[in-house]
C-alpha cells in the first residue's frame, strides 16, 4: 500500500508553520502551537483519528490567537489533501457522534473537493482559558477550504464550552478516520462521476 503522508511547510509575516500527517497511523502527536488548549483538542483529534501528526507552529500571538489557529487549519486541510492523493478506495464519508459529559457533538464530511461548512454549534462563553472559541470556526472553515471536504459540525446540546469542544475535535477525528479508510470493494473513487 502506498504510504498516505505529507509534510507541508508555511511561512508567512504572521506565522511560521510546518505539519507532518500519517493517515495510516496510531495517534501520536507531537503538537506545538504556542497555545495550550489549542494544542490540547489537535491531540485529541490525532488520538481518535489513529493520524501521527506533528504540528510545529510559531506564530503572531502578541496580537492575538487568529493567524495560528487559522493558519494552522490551512496547513492542516492541505496536508490531508496531499497525503490522499486520488482519494482511490476511499470511503469518502464520515460521520461520528461524541458524548463529552453533558455534551454531545456530532460531526458528517464528505472528502468530495466540494468545500463547505456548516456550524451549528451556539457557545455561551466567549473562551476557554486564554482561547477564543470563536476560532474553532475560523479554524474549520481553512480546514474544508485547503482539504476540499464538507463538513457538517452540530452541537445536540452541551453547557460545557471546554467539553463541548473537546466532543467536536473527537467527532472530527473519527469522523475523518472513517472518510479515509479504505475500502477493498471500492474500485477507483466512490462517485459515479468517476472523479472526487
Amino acid at each position: 500500500m502506498t504510504e498516505r503522508k505529507a509534510e507541508i511547510k508555511r511561512t508567512t509575516k504572521e506565522t511560521d508553520i510546518t505539519i507532518e500527517l500519517n493517515i495510516d497511523g496510531s495517534g501520536m502527536s507531537s503538537i506545538s502551537t504556542g497555545i495550550g488548549f489549542f494544542d490540547h483538542i489537535l491531540t485529541l483529534f490525532s488520538r481518535h483519528g489513529f493520524f501521527d501528526l506533528n504540528i510545529n507552529a510559531k506564530g503572531d500571538l502578541e496580537v492575538d490567537q487568529h493567524h495560528t489557529v487559522e493558519d494552522i487549519g490551512i496547513c492542516l486541510g492541505q496536508a490531508f489533501a496531499k497525503a490522499f492523493g486520488d482519494k482511490a478506495g476511499i470511503r469518502r464519508f464520515g460521520n461520528s457522534t461524541i458524548p463529552m459529559g453533558e455534551s454531545l457533538a456530532n460531526v458528517v464530511l464528505d472528502l468530495c473537493d466540494r468545500p463547505f461548512l456548516v456550524y451549528n454549534v451556539p457557545l455561551k462563553n466567549s473562551k476557554v482559558g486564554e482561547f477564543d472559541v470563536e476560532l474553532i470556526e475560523e479554524f474549520f472553515h481553512a480546514f474544508v477550504n485547503n482539504c476540499g471536504a464538507t463538513l457538517h459540525i452540530n452541537l445536540a446540546y452541551g453547557s460545557n464550552t471546554h467539553h463541548i469542544i473537546e466532543a467536536i475535535f473527537k467527532a472530527f477525528g473519527r469522523a475523518m478516520d472513517q472518510a479515509t479508510s479504505k475500502d477493498e470493494r471500492i474500485k477507483g473513487v466512490l462517485s459515479t462521476k468517476g472523479t472526487l
